[in-house]
């Protein structure tokens, strides 16, 4: 346990839905890897704790991803052109393949989990491949780097090409096995259950591994209702169930413990309500949404229905590692959606998206991405001197600044559960 300490600074959080936190010139009392308090003034009974002053920066909680798929990381910016199921076939298929070769693998995801850290990324929810032994290596990456990740083996076996799929069997043995060995091997880096989708799985498969998310308390990860074309296929693979959702409801894979599914552009209203029920998370991810031609979310419409969402690059669906990237068009999306709604839902604020994007998808993992008392010590320390800034801003003005202009440049410091994390190893 590290002892009691002080970082000082610009702070601005969002305890919140859409209300910010400002400590101008304030202190975050650290003990360990937790948050003790935050004040504007310094009481005088921590007077002798060590104070890391970084003057006019701003300390923000990190950026939490929770939807991304690692290996598909060497495909950033390329067959965008392409609708999901296309884009499937013709670049996101053959790359997997890959991942066979775990020097490959140990090349793609050290410099994967190095971007991570590079754009603030502190916690992550992450999709892998089939292959058992390269999905270990990812987890092994993401704890060597200090960074906190739930990390998903992928389950396919069936509607793929013949070199992606595993039999059920062979499947949830493999599964099985990366769980056994690292369900409690690390603190930050942690097993998730992750069938790619309902059109890859049989519901042989899917509930099988419904199963071991209940034996092994262990969350899911999983798309749901993101393409039209897609959303159909699922229909006629299950023609006897009412929606999409309801495949993963009826095979224990939506809620019966934390579940995140991305995307969830079209849902039907009975399926909102049956994950209301069940408290899933959306993982919303403008970019890849624009990129796949794929929809525009009701965001506002999920949040008022009592959803809990964040935010998601879905590299290489989405072509920036950045969070802020994926905030800024998360705002400008949700312009569109306000106006294609006709006025009724209102386009979202920067402190609601510094929000979905820190404690939003942080409650995912636990109290993350709040500077609450309580909660785990996450956190940006931002320099934005060299944006162009030739009036005084206000701290919230400062960091949409930062959001819409800056960069990884301006990322100075970064802490995971109250440790300083150093640049990452790439291989």
């Amino acid at each position: 346990m590290q002892d009691e300490y002080i970082v000082k600074g610009n702070i601005i959080f969002t305890k919140e839905l859409g209300k910010y936190e400002i400590f101008e010139n304030g202190y975050i009392v650290i003990d360990g890897k937790f948050v003790k308090s935050v004040y504007k003034e310094l009481p005088k009974k921590f007077s002798k704790l060590k104070i890391l002053d970084y003057g006019h920066a701003l300390i923000i909680p990190g950026f939490i991803d929770i939807h991304s798929h690692a290996p598909q990381f060497p495909n950033l910016g390329l067959g965008l052109d392409k609708e999901l199921m296309p884009w499937l076939d013709s670049y996101t298929f053959p790359e997997e393949k890959k991942y066979s070769d775990i020097d490959y693998a140990k090349k793609v995801y050290s410099a994967f989990v190095k971007s991570l850290w590079k754009y603030g990324t502190t916690r992550s929810c992450v999709f892998a491949t089939i292959h058992k032994n390269s999905t270990k290596l990812l987890m092994d990456l993401f704890a060597e780097a200090g960074l906190g990740a739930y990390v998903g083996k992928v389950n396919m076996n069936r509607n793929a090409p013949e070199y992606l799929l595993e039999s059920a069997e062979e499947s949830i043995h493999n599964t099985k096995e990366l769980l056994d060995e690292y369900g409690k091997k690390y603190e930050l880096v942690k097993p998730i259950i992750t069938p790619r989708f309902v059109p890859t799985c049989s519901f042989e498969l899917l509930k099988s591994l419904g199963e071991l998310s209940k034996k092994y308390n262990v969350p899911v990860q999983s798309h749901l209702s993101e393409n039209l074309s897609e959303i159909s296929f699922v229909k006629k693979l299950h023609p006897k169930l009412k929606n999409y959702a309801s495949v993963y409801n009826e095979a224990g894979l939506l809620g019966d413990l934390p579940t995140i599914m991305a995307h969830c552009i079209w849902l039907e209203e009975e399926e909102i309500e049956l994950m209301v029920k069940k408290e899933a998370f959306i993982a919303h991810c403008p970019n890849s949404n624009n990129n796949l031609s794929s929809g525009i979310a009701p965001i506002r419409k999920l949040m008022k229905k009592g959803l809990n969402i964040g935010l998601g690059t879905d590299i290489s669906g989405g072509h920036s590692v950045s969070m802020a990237n994926v905030i800024a068009s998360c705002a400008q999306v949700s312009k569109l959606k306000w106006l294609e709604s006709n006025k009724s839902d209102k386009p979202l604020t920067t402190a609601e998206l510094l929000y979905l994007a820190t404690k939003g998808g942080g409650k995912f993992f636990g109290k993350v991405g709040s500077f609450e008392e309580g909660y785990e010590f996450d956190a940006l320390i931002i320099d934005d001197s060299s944006l162009s800034i030739f009036k005084p801003l206000s701290v919230e003005e400062r960091l949409e600044k930062f959001i819409y202009t800056g960069d990884d440049r301006n990322i100075k410091e970064i802490y995971v559960a109250g440790k300083k994390i150093e640049e990452p190893k790439q291989y």
